[in-house]
């Protein structure tokens, strides 16, 4: 298979779709490999480490697009590289449709075969491709938070893991999942208060047998999670369901209350963020402020850290890429019912029924479409 791998053009997003590691177990395995020129090379992959691997170079995307029967990359197609795809094409990328319907309709449109990383499910549960960017963002969640916290960047001047004397910065975790227990571990780590809500108390058993008096864990009744919410310096929304668009926990009433220079990061908001005053920001310009609450909001926050995050993805994406050079889509997807469950948009249709109940259009079995037509 021709397999192109263009460079990201989102704001501030240097990470990659291939690595050269990954480009030399797809050549070695008879693929060819086309890859704009420099893609990897704000995180130091090198052009000479793409050729070194078996790749070739293209000065543009548009090369790329035109010459590649599957497109690999990491964030979803921007307007211009929606126009670039053609029917029948494969697109391997993440593509958050739920709250996008511009770029729902554009893939519609364009008949390319759209598998989105963040809906592929996992043997043992869990959706793999999207939990190592999870891991990132939950980290990073704690990082942005704390930086935002400074008077400086508008926050209230809390130090999250105070000093002697004086009491730490309180942290509330929405999300007892992979973006939760990630960011439970950073804060933890720097000495706040932490506080997780979760409506499941087996994720919140597992929490506390770890962390025990360290942390406080809650159900998360519409009670307990606005007592939180309001006693909080800085709230992390870590919620997900898998295809569909986020739930708005977290209210405009609520935030209306909350401390003056407290800080929400919503992690969610590549589903449409779980806070109701959110909106999608971007990494040159992260914050908003609304009644006195600095929102944090990029929608591609691992791309702050590209190298370490492109080869943490790379990690999870690289066998379901591999199977779909070497079977085609239609064998590899009726082989394996987890990267069919990645399949949102084929031959003109809406494939994945969360996302198309979010975006309140038909929903067309995936399986259906791996008759060959």
């Amino acid at each position: 298979m021709r397999i192109g791998c263009p460079s990201e053009i989102k704001n501030h997003e240097y990470r990659v779709g291939l690595t050269p590691a990954s480009v030399r177990e797809l050549s070695a395995r008879g693929h060819q490999v086309l890859v704009q020129a420099g893609a990897g090379a704000a995180i130091g992959l090198s052009d000479a480490q793409y050729l070194a691997a078996g790749a070739r170079l293209a000065p543009d995307s548009a090369e790329v697009f035109a010459w590649a029967e599957m497109i690999v990359k990491v964030k979803e197609p921007q307007p211009q590289e929606c126009a670039l795809l053609r029917e029948g094409q494969i697109l391997y990328t993440y593509l958050h449709l739920a709250p996008d319907p511009e770029q729902a309709a554009a893939l519609q449109r364009s008949g390319a075969v759209c598998i989105a990383y963040e809906t592929i499910t996992g043997p043992g549960g869990g959706l793999p491709l999207l939990a190592p960017m999870s891991e990132v963002a939950g980290r990073m969640a704690i990082q942005a938070g704390a930086a935002h916290l400074e008077k400086s960047k508008g926050g209230m001047g809390v130090l999250l893991g105070g000093v002697p004397g004086v009491a730490p910065g309180h942290v509330v975790i929405i999300g007892a999942g992979v973006v939760g227990s990630h960011a439970l571990q950073m804060a933890v780590g720097l000495g706040a208060r932490v506080t997780v809500l979760d409506r499941n108390v087996d994720a919140l058993r597992r929490l506390d047998l770890v962390y025990g008096n360290r942390i406080t864990t809650l159900f998360s009744s519409a009670q307990a999670l606005e007592d939180a919410v309001l006693a909080a310096d800085l709230v992390i929304g870590g919620v997900l369901i898998p295809g569909a668009a986020a739930p708005k926990l977290v209210t405009r009433a609520m935030v209306s209350q909350m401390r003056q220079g407290a800080v929400l990061v919503d992690v969610a908001i590549d589903q449409g963020g779980c806070f109701e005053t959110s909106h999608a920001t971007t990494h040159a310009d992260p914050t908003f402020v609304v009644d006195g609450v600095v929102h944090y909001c990029v929608a591609n926050m691992p791309g702050a850290v590209a190298r370490t995050s492109t080869l943490a993805l790379n990690n999870a994406t690289i066998a379901h890429a591999l199977a779909l050079a070497d079977k085609g889509w239609r064998r590899a997807m009726a082989d394996n019912p987890h990267l069919l469950a990645g399949l949102n948009v084929a031959a003109g249709q809406i494939t994945h029924a969360a996302v198309a109940a979010a975006l309140g259009r038909e929903h067309v079995a995936a399986e259906r479409l791996l008759v060959a037509q």
